[in-house]
This record gives structure tokens, sequence and C-alpha cells, in this order.
């Protein structure tokens, strides 16, 4: 059943957001990639390719509910960091901004009477709150070590070791 003007709209700018995510997650990785943090920028780099992954899942949505994927403009991402504490404040910011999105649609798709998107958008839901908790542990533990330069090492290290996803 294809979903309403209103929602297909609302899917369509779901979709572009997590395009921006992931451009945000990317430059993040450049200023961490400067700042010699090579681990934190893998794990941001990953981050990015799953937004991407996310992006396509709206697309297959709105593709299989007969409607018409369309990306918006995707603006250049403005981050600019200081350090691997700012890096990580920026994507919890970006985030928790997502995660608002995701819940506003979540709550027009019941306003229209879409039951159907359900599943999709509750396992998202579910995603994101993982994904800022995931966020936040990797904040505290940077707050924790503050400038002691081997705390940061050894957490640009543990995260660099990631390639799928997850911290």
């Amino acid at each position: 059943m294809r979903l309403t003007d209103t929602l297909e709209k609302a899917f369509n700018d779901q979709l572009t957001m997590e395009l921006t995510a992931s451009h945000v997650y990317r430059q993040l990785a450049i200023e961490l990639d400067l700042l010699d943090l090579s681990g934190m920028a893998t794990w941001m780099r990953a981050q990015a390719e799953e937004e991407v992954t996310h992006a396509n899942m709206f697309i297959a949505h709105l593709d299989n509910r007969d409607n018409r994927p369309q990306i918006g403009t995707v603006p250049a991402p403005e981050v600019k960091v200081t350090s691997a504490l700012d890096a990580f404040r920026a994507a919890l910011e970006h985030e928790e901004r997502v995660s608002a999105s995701i819940r506003a649609l979540r709550k027009l798709a019941d306003e229209e009477g879409d039951i159907d998107s359900r599943p999709l958008l509750d396992s998202f839901l579910s995603e994101q709150i993982e994904e800022e908790d995931t966020v936040r542990t990797i904040i505290g533990r940077l707050e924790l070590v503050g400038d002691d330069g081997s705390g940061v090492l050894r957490i640009d290290r543990e995260l660099g070791g990631r390639s799928d996803g997850a911290a």
C-alpha cells in the first residue's frame, strides 16, 4: 500500500538525514585523522558506512511501498574539532537529532494510520538508543582520561579495531 504524500515526503527527508549523518561522520573521521587519531577515524568511517546502509533501508521501504525515493540536498558538514572529545560530542549531538527525527516520523506514521512502517521505524528507534549509548560511553571514557595522552591513545587503539558498527 502506497504511503500518503505527507509520509512519502517525511520518509524522503529521513533518507536525506541519514545521508547527511554519513557525511558528518566522514568529516569527523577526517578531523580525527588530522589529529593523528587514526583508530577513532576508523570508527567514524565505519559509522558513516552504517548511515548509508540506513539510507538504503529507507530507499527500499519507499520503493517497496510503490513510492518514489528522492534524495534531497545533503549539506556539507560544518564540523571542526580540536580534540577527540569534541568529535564525539559532535557525533552525539547529531545522533540525538537523528533520533528526534525518527521519533517524529514514527508519530506521523501512526497519525496517518500507517501500521506497516512500524517495524522499520521501531527497529531504527531501538538502534538509536544503542548508538547514543555507545557514543556517550566513549565520551565518558574520554572525559575520564582528560588530557592524559596515553589514555586517549589507548581509546584510539581500541576504537581502531571496529569494523562492524560497534564500539
